[in-house]
C-alpha cells in the first residue's frame, strides 16, 4: 500500500545539488507547483544539469513554460546562473516564487500572429565552427535571415556541450524547440532535427507544442479547469492525466485530430 500524506506547505529558501548532470528544471517543475500555494515568497536553488536529452532545457521553462504560467496567474522569475551540459553537469538555476491565491483556468486556442523568431546554438569548450554550422543549415531550413542566427559562445562554461534552440514568440504563446549536439551526431543532423519541430509546429494550428502541453496538465487541474490546442497529445499526457485524475477532482478530455490541423485537450471538474 502506497500512503501520501502531505503537510502543510512551507515557504523559505531551498538548495538542492543533484550531483550529476540529471535535470535541475524537472525538479524546479515538481516544487514549484507546490510553493505557489504557500503563504510567503520563496526562492530555490538548484545545481545539476540545465541542458541536457530528455528533459526541458532552462531556456524552455524561462520563455515558454513561465509564460503559460504566467497566463494563470503565477508570478515565477527563473535565472539561468550557469549552463550544466550533459554528462558533466556543474549548471545552476535560481527560481523565485510568489505566492498565488489561486492558479486561474486558462485556454490557449490559437497561438496568435508570429511576432519573434530566432535560432541560438548555445556552445562550451567546443569550436565555434559547429555553432555556425548548425545555424547555417537552420537558414534555409527555417527561411530566416542572418539577424535570427546566434552564436553564443559560452567561454566560462562547463563543457564540452551544445545546445540548439529554436525560440517562436506568438502573441499568445511562445514555444522553444532544442537539439543537443553529442559526440557522433553531425552538426547537420542536429540542425535538421530542431528545424523539423519546429516546421511541425508551424505547420499545425495548434497553439501549444507536444512538450509543453505535457507540462500544462498539472496547473490547469489545480486551477479547475482550461483547455489548448496542441500538435500532437503524447503517451506521456495521457498516462500523466490518469494520475492527476486519482489525487484531484478533475477529468480530461482528448479529442484528437484526423489531419493537421490542431488536436484539443480540456480539464474539467468532476
Amino acid at each position: 500500500m502506497l500512503m501520501f500524506a502531505p503537510g502543510p506547505i512551507k515557504s523559505g529558501e531551498y538548495s538542492f545539488d543533484i550531483g550529476t548532470a540529471e535535470s535541475c528544471t524537472l525538479v524546479l517543475q515538481t516544487i514549484l507547483p507546490a510553493l505557489l500555494f504557500a503563504d510567503k515568497a520563496s526562492t530555490v536553488r538548484i545545481r545539476g544539469g540545465t541542458h541536457n536529452p530528455m528533459a526541458p532545457p532552462a531556456h524552455f521553462l524561462q520563455r515558454a513554460w513561465r509564460r503559460a504560467m504566467g497566463d494563470m496567474g503565477a508570478v515565477i522569475d527563473i535565472e539561468l546562473k550557469r549552463f550544466g551540459f550533459y554528462p558533466d553537469g556543474g549548471g545552476e538555476i535560481v527560481a523565485t516564487v510568489q505566492p498565488c491565491k489561486g492558479l486561474r483556468p486558462c485556454e490557449w486556442m490559437s497561438r496568435g500572429a508570429l511576432d519573434t523568431a530566432y535560432a541560438e546554438s548555445f556552445i562550451a569548450a567546443a569550436p565555434a565552427g559547429v555553432a555556425q554550422h548548425e545555424l547555417d543549415v537552420v537558414r534555409p531550413g527555417m527561411g530566416w535571415d542572418d539577424s535570427q542566427l546566434l552564436v553564443r559562445g559560452l567561454e566560462a562554461e562547463p563543457g564540452p556541450g551544445n545546445a540548439l534552440l529554436v525560440t517562436l514568440e506568438h502573441a499568445h504563446v511562445t514555444e522553444v524547440f532544442t537539439a543537443f549536439g553529442e559526440r557522433a551526431v553531425s552538426a547537420d543532423k542536429v540542425a535538421q532535427t530542431v528545424v523539423r519541430m519546429a516546421d511541425r509546429y508551424l505547420a499545425s494550428a495548434a497553439a501549444i507544442g507536444e512538450h509543453l502541453g505535457d507540462q500544462l496538465l498539472l496547473p490547469l487541474a489545480l486551477a479547475g479547469g482550461g483547455r489548448f490546442t496542441v500538435e500532437k497529445i503524447s503517451m506521456h499526457a495521457r498516462t500523466n492525466a490518469e494520475v492527476i485524475e486519482r489525487f484531484l477532482p478533475v477529468r480530461f478530455e482528448f479529442h484528437e485530430a484526423d489531419d493537421a490541423t490542431a488536436s484539443v485537450v480540456e480539464v474539467m471538474r468532476r
